[in-house]
């Protein structure tokens, strides 16, 4: 009687995406495997994995969404961002882009050993985490170096930390938490979460730029430079998809979505619907409507 082979979860990961990682390393007991993956573009499903998967996003464009139910999730993914996949969780990823990660698995019989294993019960999706990050670039810079014996055990060192860092769990820190001496790029997207989270909320440039720590001016100018909007025409464009949701997904009047999106007249928000969508909020929720969540369910 044949035994059935059993992949693990960076040989299903390849089998999915039809093609390795660029570079990857493992234990040679297989109780862990760190690998990176580039340019995998697109909406793809994922089987559930045998061991839980630490996920850090090194580079890329930010639009990383995961399936959430009956959608793609609001909140995306960004350079410096990680997320937590759980073991035997199958998921769904739409990347709009090019995409750079790492992953880390880890055997979850050694978590469990670790009494670890139920703080991976649950999918944590795009949490910032700088540390996680700077140990994923640090061991793929020793791993394009040549082969030495000096090599091997740091690079072995920070594996070791960067397990511990994934079995410690997400802490709850914000990006502006962590001081730097110029302007980061997980402050931008750490204020560009904040707009999508309450869109509704008054984000003027000062106050965004006051988060940011640096003048408005400047702020503008980086804003511009990451996202090639001003930072008034992201707030406008995440009211406006969030509007195209509520529109599809509920019968909330039109003056009550213009209102609760922070718009100061229903007529304005018509305008400004019409421009972003190329069509009025009535047309786009009687074309829409009906449809969205069947829509949704075949993307």
């Amino acid at each position: 009687m044949d035994v059935p082979h059993v992949w693990h979860g960076e040989a299903i990961i390849a089998d999915t995406l039809q093609r390795g990682p660029e570079v990857s390393l493992a234990s040679t007991d297989g109780r862990w495997r760190f690998s990176r993956w580039r340019q995998f573009v697109g909406s793809y499903a994922l089987p559930g994995l045998p061991d839980p998967l630490f996920v850090v996003q090194l580079a890329g464009k930010t639009s990383v969404r995961t399936w959430e139910r009956d959608g793609w999730s609001e909140d995306a993914s960004y350079p410096g961002a990680a997320t937590i996949v759980p073991a035997t969780m199958a998921t769904r990823w739409l990347v709009d882009g090019e995409l750079d990660v790492v992953t880390l698995s880890i055997d979850a019989d050694e978590l469990r050993s670790a009494a670890v294993l139920d703080q991976f019960s649950h999918m944590r999706f795009a949490f910032n985490d700088p540390l996680g990050s700077a140990l994923s670039r640090q061991i793929l810079a020793e791993l394009y170096e040549p082969e030495s014996g000096a090599r091997d055990i740091y690079v072995a060192s920070l594996i070791d930390a960067l397990k511990h860092h994934m079995m410690r769990g997400p802490r709850k820190t914000l990006a502006a938490d962590f001081p730097t001496s110029a302007f980061s790029s997980y402050r931008i997207h750490h204020i560009m979460d904040s707009v999508r989270q309450k869109p509704e909320a008054e984000h003027n440039l000062e106050n965004m730029a006051a988060k940011a720590g640096i003048t408005a001016s400047h702020f503008c100018r980086v804003f511009r430079k990451a996202t090639n909007m001003t930072p008034h025409q992201f707030v406008l464009k995440v009211r406006l998809e969030r509007a195209q949701q509520l529109l599809s997904q509920s019968e909330t009047p039109m003056n009550a979505i213009a209102e609760m999106l922070g718009f100061a007249s229903q007529s304005s928000f018509n305008r400004a619907f019409l421009r972003f969508a190329g069509e009025t909020p009535t047309a786009f929720r009687n074309r829409r409507g009906a449809g969205s969540r069947g829509w949704a369910a075949n993307a």
